[in-house]
């Protein structure tokens, strides 16, 4: 397979067969106590939804759906538009955050019943930050991105960067920092995954740095 053909096969499934095969499954009821607009939460997870959530106003009436599924490679979470708002106007987009239940890297697995709160709230709060980040761009534009991240390392760390960036700009500094502690510090995740971690996202220091200059401006 050429590098074209290849580039256009991997981009044909991020956008087109994944969100079609997840649609096709029931959805959960909304939390009548997550004080929301059109979300659909998993009864396990709510309340931390509930916490990150409430860090981005600007995402009250964005239709969010958090789904939970077996297998998604390489990552605990993972945000993207629904194939079927793709093409509207930014404002009436929908969106999905899919959640690993068990979470395996090199064999060594996580079950989300073992991640503390604040870490889930971190995670959450990083996915959402990815949302704000496609909620300006355009259909194309999201198209381009789906090409771009999954062919390009340094494009991968762009986009989680900004995420991390959204996150600790919308007060999620803390739990941001705290997801990084659990992965880093987790005996059970392998060193390479680590570092991979490390390579891709904000670094512990970088977000205090952030949380600083976001203390300055507020006191002033």
């Amino acid at each position: 397979m050429t590098g074209i053909l290849r580039k256009t096969y991997l981009l044909f499934i991020f956008f087109i067969v994944l969100p079609a095969c997840y649609s096709q499954q029931p959805s959960m009821q909304q939390k009548d106590s997550l004080k929301f607009n059109n979300k659909i939460v998993p009864d396990t997870i709510w309340r931390e939804a509930y916490v990150a959530l409430s860090h981005y106003p600007e995402l009250k009436d964005t239709p969010i759906e958090f789904r939970f599924k077996k297998n998604i490679k390489k990552s605990f979470m993972q945000a993207q538009p629904k194939l079927g708002g793709l093409f509207k106007k930014k404002e009436n987009r929908s969106y999905l955050i899919l959640i690993n239940e068990e979470f395996s890297i090199e064999d060594e697995k996580l079950d989300i019943s073992m991640v503390p709160s604040e870490v889930l709230i971190g995670w959450i709060g990083h996915e959402l930050g990815h949302i704000m980040d496609y909620r300006d761009r355009s259909a194309l534009g999201l198209i381009w991105f789906g090409l771009k991240y999954i062919t390009s390392d340094n494009y991968i760390r762009e986009a989680e960067r900004a995420a991390d960036t959204y996150a600790v700009n919308h007060g999620l500094g803390e739990q941001i920092i705290a997801t990084k502690d659990f992965i880093l510090n987790h005996s059970r995740l392998s060193d390479i995954y680590k570092a991979r971690i490390e390579d891709l996202y904000l670094s512990q220091e970088e977000i205090m740095v952030l949380i600083d200059e976001i203390h300055e401006e507020t006191t002033h």
